[in-house]
């Protein structure tokens, strides 16, 4: 995606949080390959979430990575899973299996996530869950990480993109469907929410927050949107 249609983009994002979400409009906004990258903070939660919902249906946004601060609420915690030597936010927890400059903590993340239960409001999975073996298994245990609100951030690439082919480390292909497994209950898997299920000529991306043990699961009208 080029430059200038991310510029595109950055306008017509700034006018619909202009038009809609006015408490939201001046916050850091910024536009890179078609992801809407938010941060600074908010009021509540309310506005967390009605910012996120408006700016996911501007045509053209494959994703929002919505990192804000709601005030009276602890510090953000954000983790960065697979990060290699590049994370997605400098203030975020790097877990990798190789000890690459800028690495937290290394782990092997086929076997456990070292963090505690509910700890985490954001986890970054990008372009990692492609070399992942134990795929389910990991999903499990970033869900269990999540604070009820958090969200996993997760980009793959298209599996009808050379991207897929071209790197001899990638052990799965991944298509948008795939997230809908991830979304309906099944034996021994955590539940997820669909924020948002988008795909590009060269990636996909998933927006996901856990659902709770005693939450209801996603309706057919709320896998409808992004999988139908």
């Amino acid at each position: 995606m080029s430059a200038h249609r991310d510029q595109a983009l950055l306008k017509d994002v700034r006018e619909v949080i202009e038009d809609r979400v006015p408490a939201a409009a001046g916050l850091p906004l910024h536009m890179r390959g078609g992801v809407a990258h938010i941060g600074g903070q908010v009021a509540d939660r309310e506005t967390l979430h009605r910012l996120r919902r408006v700016v996911a249906r501007v045509r053209g946004v494959h994703a929002v990575w919505a990192v804000m601060q709601v005030q009276d609420e602890p510090s953000l915690r954000i983790l960065d899973v697979g990060c290699g030597a590049h994370k997605q936010i400098e203030s975020a927890i790097g877990i990798d299996r190789h000890p690459h400059p800028g690495v937290d903590v290394v782990a092997d993340l086929e076997r456990v996530v070292p963090l505690a239960d509910r700890s985490v409001d954001h986890v970054f999975a990008v372009h990692f869950l492609e070399h992942v073996h134990n795929l389910l298994p990991l999903l499990n245990e970033l869900h269990r990480v999540l604070r009820p609100q958090g969200v996993l951030h997760v980009m793959v690439p298209h599996h009808a993109h050379v991207n897929a082919l071209a790197d001899p480390t990638h052990v799965r292909f991944f298509h948008p469907q795939t997230f809908k497994f991830f979304c309906r209950p099944s034996p021994g898997l955590r539940i997820f929410y669909p924020l948002g299920i988008s795909a590009s000529e060269d990636n996909i991306y998933a927006d996901l927050q856990p659902v709770g043990e005693h939450q209801a699961p996603p309706g057919e009208e709320d896998l409808a949107r992004f999988f139908d």
